[in-house]
């Protein structure tokens, strides 16, 4: 395990992190309400290779939150604002993405790979 909570799987790639943050429990339970008032006063929240597999995230504001790396596999983000959000090496097989804004350095390829077969993320360069 890693100084953030990860373990490395036989391939050597990160495993999903499972947080011990009542933010991060509440995102991914749906409870947005909660999550947007333990989020209220921090700067920023780094939710950074976690597991948000089937999460449904709509309506959450996620413009603090680093997802860099995260697992967003078969998760709701339909209509979220995602464009300052740091996607890097997430995952997003069979995620729901109608009306969702993605930052503009993501090519729509890049992201339609990632949704037919879970590639990583990879921002241009």
């Amino acid at each position: 395990m890693d100084n953030n909570g990860s373990t490395k799987t036989e391939s050597g790639s990160k495993a999903p992190r499972f947080l011990e943050d009542e933010a991060y429990r509440s995102l991914r339970s749906g409870d947005i309400e909660t999550f947007h008032r333990e989020i209220a006063e921090r700067d920023s929240v780094d939710f950074s290779n976690v597991d948000f597999r089937g999460a449904d995230l709509r309506g959450a504001d996620l413009q603090k939150v680093n997802l860099r790396g995260a697992y967003l596999r078969d998760a709701d983000l339909k209509g979220l604002d995602l464009r300052n959000v740091d996607l890097e090496g997430c995952s997003l097989l069979h995620a729901k993405v109608g009306g969702t804004y993605f930052p503009s350095d993501l090519s729509a390829d890049e992201i339609r790979l990632s949704l037919d077969h879970g590639t990583r993320l990879r921002y241009r360069k």
